[in-house]
């Protein structure tokens, strides 16, 4: 049986992994920020573009901020480039292309998603000081899908990440999780919800207002 959740107005931790709870949607808030944190190929992209609708409950733009659209941007500028050239060489520019979208959504003072690997800390510290800034809360999606899933899915997607990325961010998001687990989120974040595959797929909306 599908239910909903308030996670915007419930302090702490959810963890929702081993068919805890069969969640259908999450509500934050609107102008708040949700950050959704998993390892590359765990289903960040497909359940944000998934679950969250274009608009929050004021009918404002939601801002959805997702590297993987800010590399495929960077490679339709020139398409000969994912062939002549590895993605180590012009990763730089598409990280500067991302901070750049996700500084520009944060200014417009709406609604944010923001798609994370669970590698830079200092992301989230960023986000939890804007969210302070404008007065609404940080909330955390934490998608604990296991390293042979994840490899999976990059294998699905056909664009993976190099092993010695992939064991950076492995230990990475074993701490997140951890600590997650453990009932201490990031700080700064007012909520934190674990997934699993099994509840992930059966989350349907993630709304804002």
């Amino acid at each position: 049986m599908r239910t909903e959740v308030s996670a915007g107005t419930a302090a702490g931790v959810r963890d929702l992994r081993g068919g805890a709870a069969a969640i259908s949607e999450l509500r934050y808030p609107a102008g708040d920020l949700l950050v959704v944190s998993g390892l590359p190929g765990g289903g960040k992209s497909t359940l944000i573009r998934r679950a969250v609708p274009a608009l929050d409950g004021r009918g404002a733009a939601v801002h959805r901020v997702d590297s993987q659209d800010s590399r495929e941007r960077f490679e339709q500028r020139a398409p000969g480039l994912p062939l002549s050239l590895p993605y180590a060489v012009y990763r730089p520019f598409v990280r500067l292309a991302h901070y750049a979208a996700l500084r520009r959504a944060l200014r417009s003072g709406g609604s944010v998603v923001v798609h994370d690997c669970g590698q830079w800390s200092w992301v989230r510290r960023w986000l939890a000081r804007d969210a302070r800034r404008r007065g609404g809360g940080l909330h955390l999606v934490v998608l604990a899908v296991d390293p042979p899933t994840a490899l999976a899915g990059q294998r699905a997607r056909g664009r993976g990440v190099s092993p010695r990325s992939f064991a950076r961010h492995r230990r990475a998001m074993s701490r997140l999780v951890a600590a997650v687990t453990a009932g201490s989120p990031p700080a700064g974040a007012a909520s934190a919800v674990l997934l699993d595959r099994e509840a992930a797929d059966t989350l349907r909306l993630i709304t804002f207002g």
